[in-house]
């Protein structure tokens, strides 16, 4: 039996005892685990190559075609699809489905290896419950595997920033159950909030009428929204102008952000590089963070957000 040891701020003291058979000399430790997430986590192929994440796409419809939000393999390039949105294209969108997660979870599975699937929130998609059903499935097989999963309650910036969080617990050593939980427990604290450019996007998702949608865009109102506690998209503020609602973000930070020393911030944007570029030294100039990554919002969020949005994700006080 091995018994680790793990120190917190005030003391040390056992935080798991793994246990261990001999066969022929060797040691046996409890097996290695792949995490997965889906593509409205958007990070890029560089990302995913660095994080040593595995990465199921969803799928939009346009003008009759079908792309897989897969990072260019199959779909359309960030600015070539918000440019089709400017020009009116409607984007259809559609979740994974039952037997592509199998399909993914049984190729890491045969290897020996165990999965911490990290989904994208099950109050905007039934993405989360395709692979809870594959899970169950699979688990009958597999008897001698694990497959954990976590509903984060978020999607874009905010789901990047759970994956970031298990990815880093892994590489400091937290076991497969202890991640899981762990996450569990902190995901409460995740902080997104986003800007659109356009009150368009929130008619078509019902949040507005056509009126106040035509009249809301005359007037250069930019909605401000949140990822509530049960994963939905909420309207809570607005403000005149791009530049005056990316403010109130700031605002907004600095009443909720944690003041953890080396927080990562996550930005977003829906081709909306000058936008994110200037959140991103406001954030920087007001708060100590230890870095912030910028990424392009997935297709699949972008057809809801719509073209020019802008989102944060940090942790804080409460989300």
């Amino acid at each position: 039996m091995i018994i680790v040891l793990s120190k917190n701020q005030n003391h040390c003291c056992i935080s798991r005892i793994i246990e261990f058979e001999l066969n022929s000399g060797g040691i046996f430790l409890p097996p290695d685990y792949v995490i997965f997430t889906e593509s409205t986590a958007g990070f890029s192929k560089k990302q995913i190559s660095k994080l040593n994440i595995e990465v199921l796409p969803l799928k939009f419809t346009l003008s009759n075609k079908t792309y897989f939000n897969d990072l260019g393999k199959k779909d359309l390039q960030s600015e070539v699809f918000f440019n089709l949105l400017r020009k009116g294209e409607m984007p259809v969108t559609s979740q994974i489905n039952f037997t592509e997660f199998v399909e993914e979870f049984e190729k890491v599975l045969k290897q020996g290896k165990d999965i911490l699937y990290v989904g994208f929130s099950s109050a905007l998609s039934g993405t989360y419950a395709s692979g809870m059903a594959a899970k169950a499935e699979l688990e009958k097989k597999y008897s001698d595997r694990k497959i954990l999963a976590v509903d984060t309650l978020a999607g874009s910036s905010g789901e990047s920033l759970a994956v970031f969080y298990v990815v880093q617990n892994k590489k400091n050593g937290m076991s497969l159950e202890e991640n899981a939980s762990s996450l569990e427990k902190m995901k409460v604290n995740i902080c997104h909030w986003i800007v659109l450019d356009s009150l368009i996007y929130a008619k078509r998702g019902g949040r507005l009428s056509s009126s106040s949608a035509f009249l809301g865009t005359l007037l250069g109102i930019r909605p401000i929204l949140h990822v509530s506690n049960e994963g939905k998209v909420v309207p809570v503020q607005k403000a005149r102008g791009k530049k005056s609602a990316i403010d109130k973000l700031i605002e907004i930070m600095r009443k909720n952000i944690k003041p953890l020393f080396g927080q990562t911030i996550f930005i977003a944007h829906a081709d909306a590089k000058d936008s994110a570029e200037y959140l991103a030294k406001s954030i920087k100039k007001n708060f100590n963070v230890e870095r912030i990554l910028i990424e392009n919002m997935d297709a699949v969020i972008g057809s809801h957000a719509g073209p020019g949005a802008v989102g944060v994700s940090f942790w804080g006080k409460e989300r």
